[in-house]
């Protein structure tokens, strides 16, 4: 019977080490993928020197993208509380009620193409999640920096963008 216990000892430090060797491999693992994110200065401008696309990058764009969606939240809230309050359609006057009239619709019209640019600010943050953000979505290039520095929230390079707008036109014409 003590060959056997032997035995079994023998089985269950194997066991141990190897058990113990894939929890330090798991540990590594999680260790590399939980890194905590890359921190950079208010002040960081992407470098055409730098990795395209690397995580600075990502981040810079993360949080140009979060601050602009904030700022156009807020401008879009306080045009509206704005709004409400300045009611002059009551007023007698039947250019007075026009002039008002006027007044509310070109300012929704500004709203609703802010809330448009929002969507695609959320559009570009997934871009940003799924590591496609910076790429033209019909060749897959890339945007470049410059174009995104100007315009965050490009989906297509210059060239691809001129394509789109001419198709665009075109179908306009129909």
């Amino acid at each position: 019977m003590a060959k056997s216990k032997k035995v079994k000892k023998k089985v269950s430090k194997s066991k141990t080490k190897t058990i113990s060797k894939i929890r330090t491999k798991a540990v590594t693992k999680a260790k590399e993928i939980n890194k905590s994110p890359i921190k950079i200065s208010k002040t960081y401008l992407p470098k055409e020197t730098e990795k395209y696309m690397c995580e600075k990058h990502r981040v810079f764009f993360r949080m140009k993208l979060q601050e602009w969606r904030k700022e156009l939240i807020k401008a879009n809230n306080e045009a509206l509380y704005n709004g409400s309050m300045d009611d002059n359609s009551i007023s007698a006057d039947i250019v007075d009620q026009a002039s008002s009239y006027t007044d509310k619709n070109v300012e929704m019209k500004a709203i609703n193409r802010q809330i448009k640019l929002i969507s695609e600010i959320d559009k570009a943050l997934i871009r940003i999640k799924d590591d496609t953000y910076g790429y033209c979505l019909d060749t897959a290039e890339p945007i470049g920096l410059k174009r995104l520095m100007a315009r965050p929230v490009a989906k297509y390079t210059i060239a691809a963008q001129e394509k789109h707008e001419k198709d665009e036109k075109v179908h306009a014409d129909d």
